[in-house]
């Protein structure tokens, strides 16, 4: 049986060259190293979550009208709430170890795992978006600029890409929806519904990064047509378009590749904002609200998946770096 799997293994790596990285036993150590790395991180995160959101004055049963007293007992029992802090700590843990993130305070006929998937798919729709117009005319524009170097068109791009990265998500959001929604009437403010309620959260959210991509693209391509190797493909005679698709491309997107990590985690958290400023039923405003309202599971359970998530986004960038460059080694 061993045998067999090693010989279409073999077969598989021989008819794809590009899926050996796939099958490489480097990749796999590499991979669980930073998985099981991960780990200290993943908890360091939960705990200082923990601790924090408890820290913070009131509790998720408060409100305007008191409840009587032994129903705030009864309730603080329930939830475990009224053991030491120490205690709560590691039952939350023991449970997060099963995979429960637990009930919510406030939406008391949901866990926290439902309302994450609910609003999942909001979210995930406006960060993907998001990411691809950012490097779609990030791209472009970088790439432009850096064929236009010190022209007039490469100063006009990156006086605007600077403009994209000084203004926040969280001005550029009021500021399109009171010009496009309140003024002209062009595109709606809040829900999610039509591909038009997408219009404005995703640009909002996708404006800074596409000055950093373009920015990036820009800084790494001047770099690629000074290199060595672009010299000599010039020398041979080959078009302008060949050289740029072909032999500089790959080269000039490593840093933009690199940039995808934290891009995730720049998006995720500009999403959060977003959310609440366009009323979308994203995960983010659930945080805001459970934030607001001391629903401490809640909290939690957006911190622990929005941890997880980043730090599989961070591996995956790592692992594409060989495919973009063949001299990066897992070894």
């Amino acid at each position: 049986m061993t045998i067999r799997l090693k010989l279409m293994k073999n077969l598989v790596q021989i008819s794809f060259p590009s899926l050996r990285l796939i099958f490489s036993d480097s990749l796999l150590a590499y991979s669980i190293k930073r998985i099981l790395g991960a780990i200290p991180t993943l908890l360091f995160i939960v705990t200082i979550a923990f601790f924090l959101i408890r820290m913070a004055p009131g509790g998720p049963f408060d409100t305007e009208r008191p409840i009587p007293a032994e129903i705030a007992k009864n309730l603080d029992r329930v939830y475990h709430l009224n053991d030491p802090l120490p205690i709560q700590f590691i039952h939350y843990l023991s449970n997060l170890l099963q995979g429960d993130f637990g009930p919510s305070f406030k939406y008391q006929d949901y866990s926290v795992t439902e309302l994450i998937l609910q609003g999942f798919p909001v979210s995930l729709q406006l960060g993907l978006l998001a990411i691809l117009l950012a490097l779609f005319l990030g791209v472009i524009l970088g790439s432009l600029a850096a064929l236009k170097q010190n022209k007039i068109t490469d100063y006009v791009l990156m006086a605007i890409a600077m403009t994209g990265i000084v203004l926040p998500s969280f001005v550029i959001a009021p500021l399109l929806a009171l010009i496009f929604g309140v003024f002209l009437h062009w595109l709606p403010v809040a829900g999610w519904g039509t591909w038009m309620h997408m219009i404005l959260p995703v640009i909002a959210l996708s404006l800074p990064q596409i000055a950093t991509v373009a920015r990036m693209t820009r800084a790494s391509l001047i770099e690629t047509l000074n290199s060595p190797y672009i010299r000599t493909a010039k020398a041979k005679g080959l078009p302008n378009w060949l050289i740029l698709f072909r032999h500089a491309s790959r080269a000039t997107l490593l840093p933009v590749i690199s940039w995808l990590g934290p891009a995730v985690a720049a998006i995720v958290t500009g999403s959060i904002v977003i959310e609440q400023i366009f009323s979308l039923p994203g995960i983010g405003r659930y945080f805001v609200q459970g934030a607001l309202n001391r629903d401490y599971t809640l909290v939690m359970g957006v911190v622990v998946f929005y941890g997880t998530l980043i730090i599989v986004m961070n591996l995956l960038v790592d692992l594409l770096y060989h495919w973009l460059d063949p001299r990066v080694s897992y070894e």
